[in-house]
């Protein structure tokens, strides 16, 4: 994707101390005086990266708010350096560390924008604070659910089976355990060699089902940077074995329709085969109001999404 016009680096960045020891970062871009739009990445902990996100919401008429999530990017601690500090780390503290920013920012209301992950703490924020969000924005939907992660660990074996046989053996399961929770429990174990094994098997098969669509070139990592992949791995595979700590009545499509008086755009690769389409489908239908966009090209993420995720944003403002 071209860069858009207006599209710069931040104007303001700093840290929050959300908790006793815990610091958010925190940026902004855009024009001060715009429409507040929150930007929430994925992973959970790929943090923001090197902001080539900022291209999708550039324009003069918005001020677009971002920051590193809870233990990942350039928040602190990282978890990488203090797993203890996982105990803290769910989605309620998510959703918390964003309203301290939020008041910390003098922000009232605004449009909420997430990708991956992303959307699935944009959906809970607003199932939890409706009243402060004008609209959500959202691009490669999920809301890791259990079923939406078995898919993922287990039942996409059946279309990768070379690449999941090592990924299962690699998780080293112990009696009862699914594959997500073996790898998490070597992760936040006290082993920095077991732990860096694990996080560069479960990288290996994260980088194999983020996209069928044709031509996408395939590395063997997701992450080349040790460091990033720890962290990663590490908060990925604490979310998805606890049902992103929204489990049974408190997960997103048994409240979903409490967002019936929210604007929500969703867009979504027809080759998403990591968050197949089913999920925003399920909210559509139960959010008649809504709109999904399915970006016949694409998979999870690219240009083809980006795009349209812009085009999405735009229509809400």
């Amino acid at each position: 994707m071209a860069p858009a016009d207006g599209m710069a680096a931040p104007y303001a960045s700093g840290l929050v101390e959300t908790d006793p020891g815990t610091f958010i970062h925190w940026e902004q871009s855009g024009n001060p005086q715009g429409t507040p739009i929150l930007y929430l990445h994925g992973g959970p902990g790929s943090g923001l990266g090197n902001g080539g996100w900022r291209q999708i919401y550039a324009g003069p008429q918005v001020r677009v708010i971002a920051l590193d999530q809870r233990g990942c990017g350039a928040s602190r601690p990282l978890v990488s350096d203090a797993p203890e500090s996982l105990v803290g780390n769910n989605t309620q503290a998510l959703i918390a560390d964003i309203e301290a920013l939020r008041e910390h920012l003098g922000v009232e209301r605004w449009l909420v924008s997430g990708i991956s992950w992303g959307t699935t703490l944009a959906l809970a924020y607003a199932l939890a604070h409706p009243d402060r969000v004008t609209g959500l924005a959202l691009a490669a939907v999920s809301t890791t659910s259990r079923a939406e992660v078995d898919w993922v660990t287990v039942q996409m074996g059946r279309i990768f089976p070379e690449a999941w046989a090592r990924f299962e053996a690699s998780a080293k399961r112990l009696a009862g355990e699914r594959i997500v929770e073996a790898y998490a429990r070597r992760l936040a174990g006290a082993d920095p060699a077991e732990r860096e094994v694990a996080a560069s098997e479960w990288d290996r098969w994260e980088n194999t089902h983020m996209s069928l669509a044709p031509g996408r070139r395939r590395r063997e990592l997701l992450h080349e940077d040790p460091a990033e992949r720890l962290v990663f791995a590490t908060l990925v595979t604490h979310y998805w074995s606890r049902d992103a700590f929204l489990p049974a009545g408190d997960a997103i499509l048994a409240r979903i329709e409490h967002l019936r008086d929210i604007p929500l755009r969703m867009v979504h690769g027809r080759y998403d085969i990591s968050s197949p389409l089913q999920t925003p489908w399920r909210i559509h239908q139960a959010l008649p109001h809504s709109r999904l966009i399915v970006a016949e090209d694409a998979g999870h993420g690219g240009p083809g999404i980006y795009e349209r995720l812009r085009e999405a944003v735009l229509e809400l403002l």
